[in-house]
């Protein structure tokens, strides 16, 4: 049987001028800002070879579908 995958909770202490940057990227992506914070977080550690690649296609910034383009 396949392993269920599992969502855990935590508490981040963020102060107000790392909070608002998050919260206007996110919106700027039209991410949540708990989307926006789950995708940095599978970004740097997929980034640093720490998580395992996924089959699917990770989630591209609009920035960098610009970048492609050029």
């Amino acid at each position: 049987m396949a392993k269920k995958e599992t969502i855990k909770s935590f508490v981040l202490r963020v102060d107000g001028e790392t909070m608002s940057a998050i919260e206007k990227w996110a919106a700027d992506e039209f991410r949540s800002t708990n989307g926006q914070l789950q995708w940095i977080i599978s970004e740097a550690l997929r980034k640093s070879g720490r998580l395992k690649k996924n089959k699917k296609k990770p989630i591209e910034t609009k920035v960098e579908d610009d970048e492609r383009s050029q």
